[in-house]
């Protein structure tokens, strides 16, 4: 019998943006100005059409951004943001989902 080693498979990377806000909120003593927002598994797209996170429907983001977002935004958060805020935010997300080819055929 042959004794098979394999190095440890390398972690992947959390990939993660910051987006700074245009209109900082409040949250109990503390002002949110930005966020940190990470690349989604699945299990965090669940419940919601990849077609409508990808258009950056608000409906999808209220959903997908509570389960990615460092703080971690509330649902009324997300409804409360500002508009430009949340196509930053939405932007960030549909990027994330877009294929390496995609994104060196943008560049």
């Amino acid at each position: 019998m042959t004794d098979k080693t394999t190095a440890p498979a390398e972690l992947p990377q959390v990939v993660t943006e910051t987006v700074e806000l245009d209109t900082p909120f409040k949250r109990g003593s503390q002002t949110v100005t930005e966020l940190q927002i990470r690349k989604p598994k699945s299990g965090a797209l669940r419940g919601v059409a990849l077609t409508d996170v990808l258009q950056m429907d608000v409906t999808a983001l209220t959903k997908v951004l509570p389960r990615i977002t460092e703080p971690a935004l509330t649902e009324a958060e997300v409804r409360d943001m500002d508009p430009a805020d949340l196509v930053q935010c939405g932007g960030v997300v549909s990027g994330f989902l877009l294929p390496k080819a995609a994104k060196a055929a943008n560049e």
